[in-house]
């Protein structure tokens, strides 16, 4: 299934205003989407490493919002009203799951090292470390998404990588 995202009022305000001070690269996301698109469609185009980033910004701060929704035989519906955020956690688990919450810990600090390095980053690893749940794992999300991006091999990889730690944190 596909996501379509359409500019809301405050987007369009964005487009002739650029009052919200966005990014010149952010800004051309928003640009490109116009209701029609699908995320998919919008990846091919804008070769951004951080996409699904961008577009979760883009939605959470009222630029955007989903419009329809394409299905695997490419017929576009309304998009319902309970659909999640692009940027939604998984929902937490009913018990704590210490296994669970060892994998994200263990992964964080693992792409903090290969792709950033440990140093520069030690306060982050070691609140990663002393985290006891996966909320406090979830507070980290965006820190933690930054460095990696900020680092040259981690841009290429930060999409792939943040899908994979948001099916476990």
């Amino acid at each position: 299934m596909s996501v379509v995202f359409a500019k809301t009022p405050k987007g369009h305000d964005e487009i002739t205003s650029k009052a919200g001070g966005l990014t010149p690269r952010v800004r051309r996301v928003l640009i490109f989407i116009d209701g029609k698109r699908t995320v998919d469609d919008l990846r091919s185009m804008l070769q951004s490493d951080d996409l699904q980033h961008t577009l979760g910004m883009l939605e959470e701060e009222g630029y955007i919002e989903v419009s329809s929704l394409i299905d695997t035989t490419g017929k576009r519906g309304a998009a319902p009203g309970a659909l999640p955020s692009i940027t939604a956690f998984s929902p937490l688990p009913a018990e704590h799951d210490p296994v669970r919450l060892q994998k994200a810990r263990n992964f964080m600090s693992n792409t903090l090292n290969a792709f950033v390095g440990a140093l520069g980053n030690t306060s982050l690893l070691d609140r990663i470390e002393q985290a006891s749940g996966h909320d406090e794992l979830r507070a980290l999300f965006d820190e933690w998404y930054h460095a990696i991006v900020m680092s040259r091999e981690g841009k290429r990889e930060a999409e792939g990588l943040r899908a994979k730690l948001l099916a476990v944190i």
